[in-house]
């Protein structure tokens, strides 16, 4: 059976979806009595093409987040410093080298390892790299992250490397069909957030609360993020891989 293409949004159509968005962002932070200029919007773009990239970064889009190097790379090469560039999905060690180079936000920091190697990549092309810690809020087998028990250590460890700075935690959360469902991880996340701002350390500043996708980012600026990674909703269904 041949799996159906998913019709290719138009420029105007990645435009138009971009507003509703912004809308949707305003709404839920005045909801809650919080200034809509706080929250940022991240474009998530795995798989979608250069032009409607463009088309977004066109109405306003100055975040794009992507998942993997070689693909963030070949998009960067294309289009450049315009947007400021993240790191979304899991970091191979390996891959950290080419990450460095134009990546401001690495959101997927999950062990020490990797914060070693970033940490030497970033310094020897002179960059200090901001980096979220990904917390595994569900204790899903499926997905990466840092279990939460061990959150505080990596912390501290990271702490003591001076070309990463860590600014913030990042969670994905279980998926559920209903969007407040998800509400009690996004609200542990706030709590888990707001206990390491109190923390003094070298190179941590706790500043983004990455939480929210196309889904549930309304629940999820609702219960504190200020930054939400929007894809689907911005650009439209993925492609199916070609087989």
């Amino acid at each position: 059976m041949v799996e159906a293409k998913a019709k290719i949004l138009t420029a105007e159509q990645v435009k138009e979806n971009l507003f509703k968005v912004k809308e949707k962002i305003a709404h839920a932070a005045e909801r809650v009595g919080r200034d809509p200029s706080e929250i940022l919007l991240v474009g998530a773009t795995k798989s979608v093409d250069v032009e409607r990239i463009r088309a977004a970064i066109e109405a306003g889009l100055e975040h794009i987040g992507e998942n993997y190097a070689q693909e963030a790379w070949a998009k960067y090469q294309q289009i450049g410093n315009v947007v400021t560039w993240h790191f979304i999905g899991h970091l191979q060690t390996n891959k950290a080298k080419l990450v460095v180079k134009f990546c401001k936000f690495v959101q997927s920091l999950d062990r020490l390892a990797l914060a070693e190697e970033l940490n030497k990549r970033a310094e020897q092309v002179g960059r200090v790299i901001d980096c979220l810690i990904e917390v595994n809020i569900g204790g899903e087998e499926t997905k990466s992250g840092v279990n939460p028990d061990e959150v505080e250590q990596l912390v501290l460890r990271a702490s003591q490397l001076a070309n990463i700075r860590i600014v913030g935690l990042m969670a994905m959360p279980p998926y559920f069909p209903e969007p407040e469902q998800v509400r009690p991880y996004f609200r542990k996340m706030r709590h888990f957030f707001e206990r390491l701002k109190a923390f003094d350390l070298p190179n941590v500043e706790m500043r983004y609360l990455s939480m929210g996708m196309s889904h549930d980012f309304e629940v999820a600026i609702e219960e504190g993020a200020n930054m939400v990674r929007i894809g689907t909703a911005i650009f439209g269904p993925r492609q199916p891989k070609e087989r």
